[in-house]
């Protein structure tokens, strides 16, 4: 975890009713300014070596896909509705059967954030490599996941406007303990290096703790997640993305967005590596792949 984000956090909780004992904070891992700056610069060089892909074991760039798998992997979402490939809810990027049909996730919010770009469907194989990263310490899955999504950005039909600044989506404190990082912060430095924009990682932070939203249903989680973040002044007028890994109902991103919107931000638009379906749903997929069902994912 970057030294910046602790001290970041540590401000943030100390100023909210329910406060943090300041005891567990050494337990999570932290980097100086400059053991950031070395390993943002390792993780750059890596990319130019030769390497494996982690998807099939083909020659790839070090820490990336190869180009079929990447294409295989994220095809569906970079392919608008054509050749049997489902629509998308124009607001949450949620696969739908039909152009008309509701969507079920924003069905009665009036969302806060303004669209969303996801680089691939949770589901097989990719799920397995936003598990390696967040679960098995794969640290350098980040650079990998947030060139995907950087390239999801790339390929969207409304590019972000070059003023857009990245924001991750703020970590709970027992994450960051079991984990010593925020996936999604570590995916924001990742995707705002290859396009080029800024990332601004103190804007935004959490006003409380949450027990954990992987085994609650989605009203459940639209109740955690209410109120759950406060950003700075510093939003006002801001065109932002907010930056996850999973987006599985949108109640974080709404949380985090509408806080953002409360203080004036003029866009949000959510980034997210992987969006998950609500079933598998009944498209032809080719390759390796094929027979694996797209499931309801672990993030948020």
């Amino acid at each position: 975890m970057p030294a910046g984000d602790i001290s970041a956090i540590a401000y943030q909780q100390s100023h909210t009713r329910n406060r943090i004992p300041a005891i567990a904070m050494p337990a999570i891992a932290t980097l100086s300014a400059a053991a950031r700056r070395a390993r943002a610069t390792l993780s750059h060089w890596r990319t130019l070596l030769p390497g494996d892909c982690p998807l099939c074991g083909d020659r790839a760039r070090a820490g990336r896909l190869c180009a079929p798998c990447e294409r295989e992997l994220c095809w569906h979402a970079r392919t608008g509705p054509a050749l049997g490939l489902p629509w998308r809810c124009p607001r949450c990027a949620l696969p739908l059967d039909g152009h008309d049909e509701p969507c079920p996730d924003c069905a009665g919010r009036d969302t806060a954030f303004d669209r969303t770009i996801a680089a691939f469907d949770y589901g097989p194989p990719g799920d397995a490599l936003i598990l390696e990263f967040k679960h098995g310490r794969r640290y350098p899955r980040a650079d990998m996941l947030g060139n995907l999504l950087a390239e999801a950005v790339r390929h969207d039909r409304l590019p972000l406007a070059p003023s857009t600044v990245l924001l991750p989506v703020p970590a709970g404190m027992a994450s960051l303990r079991a984990r010593g990082f925020n996936p999604a912060a570590e995916i924001a430095r990742a995707a705002a290096r290859d396009l080029g924009l800024p990332l601004r990682r103190g804007w935004l932070w959490r006003t409380r703790e949450q027990a954990r939203q992987a085994t609650q249903g989605r009203g459940g989680r639209l109740r955690a997640a209410e109120g759950l973040y406060a950003c700075s002044p510093a939003v006002a007028g801001r065109r932002l993305a907010l930056v996850d890994d999973v987006m599985t109902t949108g109640a974080t991103l709404h949380a985090a967005a509408a806080a953002l919107k409360q203080a004036g931000a003029r866009e949000v638009v959510a980034l997210a590596v992987a969006r998950t379906p609500h079933a598998p749903r009944n498209v032809r997929r080719q390759g390796p792949w094929a027979a694996g069902p797209a499931v309801r994912g672990h993030g948020y």
